[in-house]
């Protein structure tokens, strides 16, 4: 498999603990014909690795029987762990729901489709374990239609590493391999599971994008379409805002408001000056009317700045929020209900 690099080079003195255990993370939505064949071929990729693992499927509120095969596959299989939501709530929130209740130190995201390759699993474990906090899957021979798939996803990758500075082909592939530690810092709502080899990077973690395999769909429909690019670019809007300015809003709307304030007054003085010295009538002078409006929008986005900035106090202080609602778990040593971690 070839390699490219998203981040600075790993460095030897990383001090990275040796992985003891394996979470793999599989949102399932109406993939019942695929849910046998998967957990045969996820088996059969892990065993061989030698470490603990469990196998959590989150049933993000399926309505062809998704869910009761999984149920009834964790009741013969003690590796699996079923969480089940009590509607659809798309794949960011069964993500996050997934590694939630992800008890191992290394966690591996894939679509439940059969298009990743789970024998993938193990080197792009073995490139972790040599001191990086993320690989990320390259999907480069991809099996998908070209006008409806590939093209609107080379479109956004180029996109995002052109507006973000992070150096990736295929900011898409579900299939990644990560680290516990680092995933639990993050937040994931709306569409932004996309998004999590960026949001890590911007925490400092170590990345590499590896080259994966990917197979054609063979059963099922696929739930995205060219629709999705918008949502990405407008999701692309939401985390380049969130990576440098989260914390202070008034960086950007209050600077955006002096800028506002400084043509109003420009704006003033020009009209002053064609007044008294050049007898232009004030009535409908576009410059009056440019310094009136440029004024009124100094005044707003500064209030959205201050708006901004209590919005992200809360946001930072806010704890135990969660974007779902469980109906059921399965093979969990304990009970998260019970516990309080459902939300």
């Amino acid at each position: 498999m070839t390699e490219i690099a998203a981040s600075a080079e790993r460095s030897d003195e990383a001090g990275q603990e040796p992985i003891s255990g394996i979470s793999v993370v599989v949102p399932i939505y109406n993939e019942i014909e695929n849910i046998d064949l998967l957990c045969k071929e996820l088996t059969a990729a892990l065993e061989p690795i030698g470490k603990h693992y469990e196998i959590v499927f989150v049933d993000d509120g399926s309505i062809d029987g998704s869910g009761e095969a999984l149920a009834e596959r964790a009741r013969q299989d003690e590796h699996l762990r079923v969480i089940r939501f009590r509607r659809n709530y798309g794949q960011t929130a069964a993500m996050k729901a997934g590694l939630d209740f992800a008890s191992q130190d290394a966690i591996v995201t894939i679509d439940g489709d059969l298009q990743n390759d789970p024998a993938d699993i193990a080197p792009m474990l073995a490139k972790l374990e040599e001191g990086y906090d993320l690989v990320h899957g390259w999907r480069r021979h991809r099996q998908d239609a070209m006008l409806n798939r590939k093209l609107p996803s080379m479109i956004a990758n180029r996109l995002i590493s052109w507006s973000t500075g992070f150096p990736i082909h295929d900011l898409g592939c579900t299939l990644k391999v990560m680290r516990r530690e680092l995933v639990a810092e993050i937040e994931l709502y709306g569409d932004m599971h996309r998004f999590i080899p960026l949001l890590l990077f911007e925490r400092g973690a170590r990345c590499v994008e590896m080259e994966t395999h990917h197979r054609p769909r063979l059963h099922g429909e696929t739930k995205y379409g060219i629709g999705r690019t918008f949502v990405v670019i407008l999701d692309l809007l939401t985390v380049r805002f969130f990576l440098g300015n989260a914390g202070h809003p008034m960086m950007v709307f209050g600077g955006l408001g002096i800028f506002s304030f400084a043509l109003s007054f420009v704006a003033t003085m020009v009209t002053v000056i064609m007044k008294i010295w050049g007898g232009v009538d004030m009535t409908g002078n576009p410059f009056l009317l440019l310094s009136v409006l440029s004024a009124l929008a100094g005044f707003q986005l500064l209030s959205i700045g201050l708006i901004g900035e209590v919005l992200a106090r809360v946001y930072f202080n806010q704890r135990g929020r969660k974007p779902y609602t469980v109906r059921q778990f399965l093979n969990f040593e304990d009970d998260p209900v019970a516990a309080g971690a459902a939300q």
